[in-house]
This record gives structure tokens, C-alpha cells and sequence, in this order.
């Protein structure tokens, strides 16, 4: 295996790690205010349990989040080096915003949420809450924003030529709000915010299922169902909004997403297998369909793989587009469940349903697995380019590593991540079990649904 695909697959490896964590924060952070707030209006004392209880577990994600996120600017400059040398006047700019600007805010509210409870005044650490919310939410803007230029860059010029030729911003504004920014912000923040509530709905549907703290549960898994229903249906929006803005701007990584080689009216796949060779899709199909969700029109011509020449393809088109469809699926599937669970509370049956329950339990890893695909259609997407149009993946790499190195790496990086999150599970597992109330005695009694 040659040096190129070793970094890719360790960078791909470290981030797909890293992005476990993330999400689950700001997810999570939304939740904590909300309790809190609920505590601060109506003085219920299990509102402020809540909150003391998820923020132990955010604690647990953001130290988590903080510890792989570090290893991956080490990678920049190991393995990537010649990527490093033509975007870091670019890349260098968000991520100090994000230093400046994100980090410190949440960290400096950390403090006071985690240690204040009964040092500071109720609405000061509500407003410290508030804090690590949105330093938690400004954070992802700042990477997304350096990742989104990969895909759309603009406000920038090049400088230098050949080995030496790198981007320097010209306009700072439009490198932020270039083509991609937005949409791909918004996109990820709801997939964040599904991710914390599941979590959230998880455990409590767990506790429902074992008769254990059922009426704080309840409180919990309602709010946690209400703010899950509203962004499973507002990522339609987000997801409708991210792929126009890809037709548009990167018509490449369209056509790979949804399997689309003939420039005509493009179909739409519910599901299907993509022939690399043959260049063929074979599948469950709406005729027209993406024409339709692109142009309001079943016959729209949309750009094919065949305006682009071969090198400037994505190689692995049916990787692009099963992890794709993977991703819209689960998102169909997540609306389902919460409209059915709105349903059922609507007819006062929701707690009374165990399968749904159940359901809610395992539920838990779809979001995570819909982040995860997410990101790799887009990334995968994007290829043969590493900042698109500008620098291919294959004159990115560090001339200097060798694939021995890289495989050692990735063996040590592997052990290494495999015991966090075994401990990550441990002690999530740990206080689950042990659950919201800190003292056995302030617990109240077990009962049953």
C-alpha cells in the first residue's frame, strides 16, 4: 500500500475517532441549557438533577474531544506537509478564531459550570451553560468554515509557483462565507444536536425500560423527543439545501453521490449498487427524481460524471454513494421514530410501549453512524483534489514518510484509541448505571411503567 492511500486512511481513522465526540458536546450542550432553564423557571428540583447529571457526561465527551482533536494539527505538519505549506495562511486563519474565539469561551465557562453549582448565583451559572454551549457551537463554525473552503475556496490568491506556491487570503469575510459555508455549518450543527438528544433519549428510555428514576425519565426523554423531532425534520431542509449548493459548486461530487454518469435528467436512487466499471447503477429509483429535487422539473438536464475528465473523478464512485444514500436513510429513519414517538405521546401510550422504548435504546448509534458516513461522501466526493481545483491529494502528501512509518503510527494510534474509548465506555457506562441522583438515599424508589 503506497504512501498516499497509508495517510489518507490514518487521517480518515483519526478523524472518524475525533468526530465521535464533538457532536455528542454540542448535542448535550443544547440539552444542558434547556434543563437548566427548566430548573431556573420552575423551581422542579429533578430539572436541576438533569443538569447536573448530563453535564458529567459532557464533561467526560469534551475532554475526549479535546485529547483526539489535537493529534489530527500534529498530522498537517507529519504527514501532509506540502498540504500544510499551500493552505496554511488559509487553514492557519479559522483555526486561531476558533482558538480566540471558541475554545476560550468554552473553556472559561467550563470552569464554572462543571465546579459552580453552589458557588455561584443560579443565573450566573445558567448564563456559564449558555457560555459552553455556544463556544462549543462556534468551535465547529471555525472548522467547518477551514474545511468548507477545501470544497469551495474563494477570497484567497496564489503566490509562489510550482513546489512553492501557496494561498493567501485576500478577502477574510469570503474565505468565511465562501460558496459552502453556510449550508455545511447548519448541517452539522443538527446533526450534532440529533446526536446529543438521542443520547439523551437513550438513557432515559433505558431507565423507562428497568423502572428506574421514571418520572425524572419522563421529563428528560419529552424534552429530548421534542428537540429530536424538530431537527430530524429541519436536517430535510439542511440535506435539500447542501446538495443544490453541491450541484452547483461541485457537480463532480454530485453526480458521485447519487451514481449520475450520463449529463441528462438525473434519476434519484432509494437504494442501488454502482458498477465502477461499467458505469452503471442498478437500483430502486424514482425516474427523474433528482432533476426534480434540483430544478423542480423531472427533465432538467443535470451534469454527469462524463463532462469531466477521467482523472478528475472521484475513483470510488459506489463508495461515495452507498455512504451517501447510508446517510439520508438514517435520516429518514430518525424522523420516522420521532414522529411515531410524538404520535404515541400524543395518545398518552409512548411510556407504555416497550418495543418503542427498546427502540429508542439502540437508537442511539444512528446518528453517530450518519455523521460518520456524512463525512466520508464528502470527503470521498471531493476527490482527486484535497482543496478542489487547486491541489490534487496525490501532491499533498509529506514527501518524507515512508509507509513503514505510517503503519507503525497507525498500529500505535490504533491501541491508543482503542483504550480511550474503552474507558470512554467504562465510565459513561458507569454513571449511567449509577445514574442522575448522586446520593442512594436522595434516590427515589423503584418503580415500574
Amino acid at each position: 500500500m503506497d504512501v498516499e492511500i497509508l495517510a489518507r486512511i490514518q487521517f480518515a481513522f483519526t478523524v472518524g475517532f475525533h468526530y465521535i465526540f464533538p457532536p455528542l458536546s454540542i448535542g448535550l450542550g443544547l440539552l444542558m441549557v434547556l434543563f437548566e432553564g427548566m430548573y431556573l423557571k420552575t423551581k422542579n428540583t429533578e430539572y436541576e438533577v438533569l443538569a447536573k447529571f448530563w453535564t458529567k457526561i459532557f464533561a467526560l465527551t469534551f475532554v475526549l474531544g479535546v485529547s483526539t482533536g489535537i493529534v489530527m494539527e500534529f498530522e498537517f505538519g507529519t504527514n501532509w506537509a506540502r498540504y500544510s505549506r499551500f493552505v496554511g495562511d488559509v487553514f492557519g486563519s479559522p483555526l486561531a478564531a476558533e482558538g480566540i474565539f471558541a475554545f476560550a469561551l468554552e473553556s472559561t465557562f467550563l470552569g464554572i459550570l462543571i465546579f459552580g453549582w453552589n458557588k455561584t448565583k443560579p443565573i450566573m451559572h445558567f448564563i456559564s451553560t449558555i457560555g459552553v454551549f455556544l463556544g462549543s457551537m462556534f468551535s465547529a463554525v471555525w472548522i467547518v468554515v477551514a474545511n468548507s473552503w477545501q470544497q469551495t475556496p474563494t477570497g484567497f490568491e496564489i503566490r509562489g509557483e510550482g513546489a512553492m506556491a501557496r494561498a493567501e487570503i485576500t478577502d477574510f469575510w469570503a474565505m468565511v462565507f465562501n460558496p459552502s459555508a453556510v449550508d455545511r455549518v447548519l448541517h452539522v450543527w443538527i446533526g450534532a444536536l440529533i446526536a446529543g438528544a438521542f443520547l439523551v433519549l437513550s438513557v432515559h428510555a433505558y431507565y423507562l425500560l428497568q423502572g428506574r428514576f421514571v418520572e425524572i425519565s419522563k421529563k428528560a426523554f419529552l424534552i429530548a423527543l421534542v428537540v429530536a423531532t424538530i431537527f430530524s425534520l429541519s436536517q430535510l431542509h439542511s440535506g435539500h439545501a447542501s446538495a443544490v449548493g453541491v450541484a452547483e459548486n461541485q457537480p463532480a461530487k454530485l453526480a458521485a453521490l447519487e451514481g449520475h454518469y450520463t449529463t441528462g435528467p438525473g434519476d434519484l436512487y432509494l437504494l442501488g449498487w454502482v458498477n465502477n466499471d461499467t458505469q452503471e447503477v442498478t437500483g430502486v429509483k424514482i425516474p427523474g427524481g433528482l432533476s426534480f429535487l434540483l430544478h423542480y422539473d423531472f427533465k432538467t438536464p443535470v451534469v454527469g460524471l462524463d463532462q469531466f475528465a477521467k482523472e478528475d473523478q472521484p475513483s470510488q464512485v459506489n463508495a461515495v454513494f452507498q455512504t451517501y444514500h447510508i446517510m439520508v436513510a438514517i435520516g429518514m429513519m430518525l424522523i420516522g421514530l420521532t414522529l411515531f414517538a410524538c404520535f404515541m405521546w400524543w395518545r398518552k401510550k409512548l411510556f407504555d410501549t416497550r418495543w418503542l422504548l427498546l427502540a429508542f435504546v439502540f437508537a442511539v448509534i444512528l446518528p453517530q453512524i450518519a455523521n460518520q458516513v456524512g463525512w466520508i461522501a464528502a470527503e470521498m466526493g471531493r476527490q482527486p483534489w484535497i482543496v478542489y481545483g487547486l491541489l490534487r491529494t496525490s501532491d499533498a502528501f509529506s514527501a518524507t514518510v515512508t509507509a513503514p512509518q505510517l503503519m507503525f503510527s497507525m498500529i500505535m494510534f490504533g491501541i491508543v484509541y482503542l483504550l480511550m474509548f474503552v474507558l470512554f465506555v467504562y465510565l459513561l457506562t458507569k454513571k449511567i448505571l449509577h445514574g442522575p441522583y448522586d446520593e442512594a438515599s436522595t434516590q427515589p424508589s423503584v418503580s415500574t411503567l
